[in-house]
Formats: structure tokens, sequence, C-alpha cells
């Protein structure tokens, strides 16, 4: 059963959503707690997200934007802001579809039915900037191509996709690759890093492995450096 989760702050319309769901055959999942919905979004992985743009505490906008940049979880987004400039902030984040409210049932299903036949077999999918990461098998599809990176390169990759704007310490990183971080092998860390660079650049990639001082390491596109 595919999982749909609401994040809409009025009770009413969230209640009549899930109901509308579950009749349709869907697992339907209220998300109440808007500042971490991201997070929670996250770790929970629902096949598909609808989003309200207007909630209490953070931006349904922002909410898109975390997601987008650590998940390929797709998001619809189902609000009463109406303006044309609202719609395509939303699609440029990463939304997926827009719509706006009041909708007919028989619309918004059709919708979500769309985007769930587009997302087929994506589950494994991570998302950066002009390219998809199989966490699974670690195959990189770029260009209207894919390669298999070495597994110690595709831990890091999927690490730093997963760590989004936030740097990813060396702990993590080491406990990634080896399991551990008890004994951080910075070395052999940057190795791998630099590796894992190499393989970026000869791929043309627009983003880019940049260290943070202090915090750790993280994807930047190339424009920003």
């Amino acid at each position: 059963m595919k999982k749909i989760a609401v994040v809409e702050d009025e009770e009413y319309v969230r209640q009549e959503l899930c109901s509308m769901l579950e009749k349709a055959g869907y697992e339907a999942m209220e998300i109440t707690a808007f500042e971490d919905a991201a997070a929670q979004l996250s770790d929970i992985s629902p096949n598909l997200v609808i989003l309200d743009l207007n909630l209490p505490e953070i931006s349904g906008f922002q909410i898109c934007r975390d997601l987008k940049q650590k998940t390929s979880i797709p998001v619809l987004v189902l609000t009463s802001r109406d303006q044309m400039q609202d719609e395509l902030h939303a699609l440029k984040l990463g939304a997926d579809e827009f719509l706006t409210k009041p909708c007919r049932k028989e619309r918004l299903l059709a919708r979500i039915s769309n985007i769930l036949k587009r997302y087929e077999g994506r589950t494994n999918l991570l998302e950066g900037e002009g390219f998809l990461l199989d966490k699974g098998t670690y195959t990189l599809y770029i260009h209207n191509s894919s390669v298999v990176l070495p597994k110690n390169q595709g831990k890091l990759l999927e690490m730093l996709l997963t760590g989004g704007e936030e740097p990813v310490t060396a702990r993590e990183l080491c406990e990634a690759l080896w399991g551990t971080a008890e004994y951080i092998d910075e070395n052999a860390l940057q190795v791998n890093l630099t590796r894992l660079k190499k393989t970026m650049a000869n791929l043309e990639m627009e983003q880019k492995i940049v260290a943070v001082r202090g915090r750790g390491y993280r994807l930047e596109k190339a424009a920003e450096l």
C-alpha cells in the first residue's frame, strides 16, 4: 500500500484529505509538527507528500526545499495561494505538482496517481544538481548515461547528498566508509575524497566537494565556489 503524508495545519482539511486517500486505497499519514517536518518526512519516507504552503512555524516552501535537498520523495503542493509566482517558486524548489484549493477530488487523485507512476522504481534514488544516485547500487545517472561508482566513492557521495546544505563531519564520513569512527584516519579519508573529486570532475558534474573549516564537507554548485 502506498503511503502518502499530508502536511496541512487546518485540522478539518487534513482529516478530509486523509479520509479521501484511505478510501482510494492509500495509507494516509498526518504531519502536525511543522518545524521539523522535513526531518520527519525523511525518516518515514512516504511515497508522496501533499504539502500546504501556509503553515505555522515554517513556510511550506522551506519544507519543500529541505526535503528535496535530502531525498527524492515527490511533493504535491496543495494550497489556497493561487499566484503564478508561488507556483513557479514551488516548482523551482523541486515540487512535482502544484494545485490550488478548492480542488476537485477526481483531479487531485488523478495527479497523485500520475506522480506515483512517474516515481515507480525510484525509491533508491537521491537527487543532486543534474544527476541521480542509486544508493542501492551506487549507479550515477548523469548526462543521459550511467556510471557505477566504486563502493567507497558511492558511500561518500550518498552521505554528502543526504547532508544537503549542512556539512557532513569527518566522523560521519568515516563511519559511512568503515563502520566506525573510533580511530579517524584523516589520510585515508582524504584519499577517498580525492578520488571522488576526480571522478566528479571527469564527469563534469555541477557540484563540487568543498571543505567547511572546522565543520566538515558539503556539496556546492561550481558557480558558488
